[in-house]
């Protein structure tokens, strides 16, 4: 029988810029994480773009210059482009703005916390329920916590925070580490639901080993202070990963 491993993480300093962002300032958060995440061109870290659609606006030789720069065209002729540049400003100028998923209701909230185990943080319950339900933000976007989420053209349902979050009790995780988003090969966004200010954990889910003595802990590549500064970043269009928190290990 797998145990589950104790929520040890335990702050020793943080990085707090001079204006870090408090309680107070949460409905502007709200607001800028709603005018990113409904906007389909920066609603991801990148955006795909046609190669037709820069070729005709910005010409072959542009095209080709980006090409050079080592970035991939893909089998659908489009172009994966960080979400902050101006062709992807472009593309999507007048596409219609709105949530790729609807936001999640009370009921659907109430209903992923008994299966978790525990309330969400104040602010994430936020985001889920004024937002949108998952389908946006770092890397490849927050999972939803309901199974039913299908973005349109896709043939497999979203990720879903609750099932991920089983997944990952299974297997040896702290109970109180909720998974918030993939982000590439075997690694994972996490957030605490019980640490003080809900920091969030960059884990690499194949970096510990359970045979040679070690604890999920021991995956943790990176985390960030708190869930309010992560979500700050990305709605700022600011780099998530850039700030190193030290934690204690069991």
């Amino acid at each position: 029988m797998t145990t589950t491993a104790p929520d040890v993480f335990r702050p020793q300093r943080t990085r707090h810029r001079a204006d870090a962002r408090t309680v107070e300032g949460d409905d502007v958060l709200i607001e800028k994480l709603r005018a990113r995440a409904w906007d389909p061109g920066p609603r991801f870290d990148t955006a795909e773009v046609p190669l037709a659609w820069i070729e005709e606006h910005f010409g072959r030789r542009y095209l080709e210059r980006v090409h050079r720069q080592g970035i991939p065209y893909n089998s659908h002729r489009t172009i994966g482009l960080k979400a902050r540049t101006e062709e992807v400003s472009g593309y999507f100028a007048d596409a219609p703005r709105g949530p790729l998923f609807p936001p999640a209701t009370p009921r659907e909230i109430e209903s992923a916390e008994r299966t978790i185990g525990r309330p969400l943080p104040e602010l994430l319950r936020r985001v889920y329920t004024e937002v949108g339900d998952g389908g946006f933000g770092p890397d490849t976007g927050l999972a939803s916590l309901t199974s039913v989420r299908r973005a349109p053209g896709h043939l497999t349902d979203w990720p879903c925070a609750v099932q991920e979050h089983e997944r990952g009790r299974r297997a040896g995780l702290p109970a109180s580490w909720l998974y918030l988003a993939d982000a590439g090969c075997s690694v994972e966004w996490h957030v605490s639901l019980l640490a003080a200010d809900n920091p969030v954990l960059l884990l690499d889910a194949d970096g510990w080993a359970p045979g040679r003595g070690e604890g999920p802990h021991d995956g943790i590549r990176r985390a960030v202070a708190s869930l309010r500064q992560w979500l700050w970043d990305w709605a700022e269009f600011g780099d998530v990963r850039a700030e190193d928190l030290s934690f204690a290990r069991p």
